[in-house]
């Protein structure tokens, strides 16, 4: 059955080549299936004569760590150094953002192995119609032909498989055959797919990146980063689907036409718990997927992310050994947790709580009129929802300098009295992106009693003045004493003053005349 494709599609699917190659394989006989089986074969032995230093080509290499290298302390995972890491290139994220936290060679270009299911089935989950997943596919027998030492879920040709088994059977058992579905349902056939995947590793931002099949069995030109994997990691974690697959630890996928019903488990070791006879030392609690690989060019690889209050990180080792791409992966994400936390905004203002100076307040206040406010979120779903994640220096610094990333507005004076609960004036926060600003109640944390017979501050002063309909002040017997009698008798008492020194002047000036006058006369 053919599935509809996503909305969100734009791709061709290439039909007319699949249904040419499916009349083609019908036609071929036993003898060419025995062709292609010695063929195979003399592939495997040419493959098995070729070395790579002393190392036969299938087998996988167990790198060792620097003789250089200091113990690692897991007690101090903050401490950890790149030569501490058995894996040839490793790089660790955080998921939301994308920041390095450590990396270890990144950039070197490497085989990818079976993480280059990431994309596949990222991709399966992208461009199929979410109504289609419930829908059934048929395998084709081009799907089913992959090399004989490829990890499989035994899918045969002719198979009619619901397409959410496929997913989960793929990623959980890293299912070659699995690919070649996927690809030939999105795109019509594996060759358009694998254009596709390369288009959107470009979209993504990989630099580094070519895939030359959907599923990452060895090829020259098949090749990645750790970088570019984070990359590709980060994109398929943000999808609902995708992460519920990756996380899954084992399920059962219902019998079909042509096969018994199959009970899968994830090759991530990291969420197998073991048993109590047998528990598994690299179980990592908050371990929440991805994607193992391994071949021989490439060595193990792991892809992984973990969530730990809120925080999320992914993390890639490539060219590793088998137990060490565990041991790499928990040293990388116990290295993330001692340096990133989490916090919502609420939490990020008690750590440095604004406190304001009230006026008139009690002379027994505790606190000498210091209010400290509290942060209450008008909308509290959304705030729980908006978090920030950062280092544990950034997000004190921030606490430090919260009014440089918030806008606070008061809405009333600090004038006691102040009822604990009270609205005091709002804080709001802008997040990254287009999501819409979140608005905080600054409020009173305690009650702020007011002083008796305190004297009117001028804000009060001033608001009874523009209460009062009336814009001249009431008369009474105060307002005449202080405002017209107390003028009036000051008047009249400088009056009474001037005119006693003026007529002393007269009489000085009448005196000088007369003494001048009877001095002439002699």
């Amino acid at each position: 059955m053919k599935l509809a494709p996503h909305p969100r599609a734009d791709c061709t699917n290439p039909e007319k080549d699949a249904i040419i190659r499916r009349i083609l394989s019908r036609g071929e006989g036993q003898p060419t299936k025995l062709l292609k089986r010695i063929a195979g074969l003399l592939l495997v032995l040419t493959v098995l004569l070729q070395s790579t230093g002393a190392l036969a080509a299938d087998t996988i290499p167990q790198p060792t760590l620097s003789p250089e290298a200091a113990a690692y302390d897991s007690e101090h995972p903050e401490d950890l150094e790149a030569n501490q890491l058995y894996a040839a290139s490793a790089i660790l994220i955080e998921a939301d953002s994308g920041k390095v936290i450590f990396e270890k060679d990144p950039d070197a270009v490497r085989y990818p192995a079976s993480t280059t299911k990431i994309m596949t089935i990222m991709l399966g989950i992208m461009m199929v119609d979410p109504s289609s997943y419930d829908n059934t596919v048929i395998v084709s027998e081009r799907a089913v032909d992959v090399p004989e030492d490829s990890s499989t879920m035994d899918l045969k040709a002719g198979e009619e498989i619901r397409y959410m088994d496929l997913l989960y059977g793929t990623m959980l058992l890293s299912a070659n055959d699995g690919c070649n579905v996927i690809a030939e349902t999105v795109s019509g056939s594996i060759e358009a797919f694998v254009d596709l995947m390369n288009q959107y590793a470009a979209e993504l931002g990989c630099t580094s990146t070519h895939f030359a099949n959907p599923h990452g069995y060895h090829d020259d030109n098949h090749y990645t980063t750790a970088r570019d994997l984070a990359i590709i990691a980060q994109a398929a974690m943000k999808l609902d689907v995708f992460r519920q697959i990756a996380g899954t630890k084992e399920t059962t996928i219902p019998a079909t036409n042509l096969s018994r019903k199959r009970r899968v488990t994830s090759t991530n070791q990291l969420l197998q718990t073991g048993t109590e006879e047998s528990p598994n030392k690299y179980y990592y609690a908050d371990a929440i997927g991805i994607k193992t690989g391994q071949h021989s060019m490439a060595g193990y690889c792991f892809v992984g992310c973990a969530q730990r209050d809120g925080v999320e990180l992914i993390s890639v080792v490539l060219y590793t050994g088998n137990r060490a791409r565990w041991a790499d992966t928990i040293k990388l994400m116990d290295y993330g947790f001692s340096q990133y936390t989490s916090v919502t905004i609420p939490q990020l203002f008690a750590m440095n709580p604004l406190t304001i100076e009230t006026s008139g307040y009690a002379l027994d206040d505790s606190g000498m009129g210091k209010l400290e406010l509290k942060c209450v979120p008008q909308d509290a779903v959304a705030s729980a929802n908006t978090t920030i994640v950062d280092t544990f220096e950034n997000i004190e610094s921030m606490a430090a300098n919260l009014k440089k990333i918030t806008q606070i507005q008061y809405t009333r004076d600090f004038a006691a009295p102040i009822e604990s609960g009270e609205v005091i004036g709002t804080m709001t926060y802008y997040p990254e992106g287009e999501t819409e600003p979140l608005v905080y109640d600054l409020v009173a944390s305690r009650t702020v009693n007011k002083r008796e017979n305190a004297p009117k501050t001028l804000a009060q002063i001033i608001a009874e003045v523009n209460e009062d309909p009336n814009p001249l002040p009431p008369i009474s017997a105060e307002l005449v004493i202080v405002y017209i009698l107390l003028p009036a008798a000051a008047i009249v008492l400088l009056l009474r003053l001037l005119r006693k020194r003026l007529l002393k002047r007269r009489r000085t000036r009448r005196m000088s005349h007369l003494r001048r006058y009877r001095h002439f006369r002699r």
